[in-house]
């Protein structure tokens, strides 16, 4: 069962997509926060990393730089997760290496196939 590390500081909305994803057969870890992301990207070993761009402490894109920049996690796919819409705001998540984009509020059948293209990726 892949394992998805949500990275989220907002309760209602971890629960909400953490809930969704368990019935449909994924494992799921949470961080509250940019540096709980970078600890447990290695730490949890998560298949994906759906990563919310506005976190305390360290930002999303600051995490995700840092995931990146580690060898044994630059690999792991990641997929933004913010309420910023504009076509920069997804141009900026891909530069920061981000693999996909995706604008709140989360649209649970659109975001599912982004999982599922990203973990059949080799």
């Amino acid at each position: 069962m892949p394992k998805i590390l949500i990275v989220e500081d907002n309760p209602e909305n971890w629960d909400m997509l953490a809930r969704r994803l368990k019935r449909r057969g994924y494992e799921v870890v949470i961080a509250v926060d940019g540096v709980q992301a970078v600890a447990m990207s290695t730490s949890e070993s998560p298949d994906l990393i759906l990563m919310d761009m506005n976190l305390p402490e360290l930002d999303g894109w600051e995490a995700t730089r840092q995931i990146r920049a580690e060898p044994t996690t630059q690999h792991l796919p990641i997929i933004a997760l913010t309420a910023h819409g504009m076509p920069t705001d997804r141009a900026r998540s891909l530069e920061v290496g981000c693999d996909d984009h995706h604008t709140k509020p989360v649209e649970l059948t659109t975001l599912l196939a982004q999982i599922e293209a990203r973990l059949a990726l080799p």
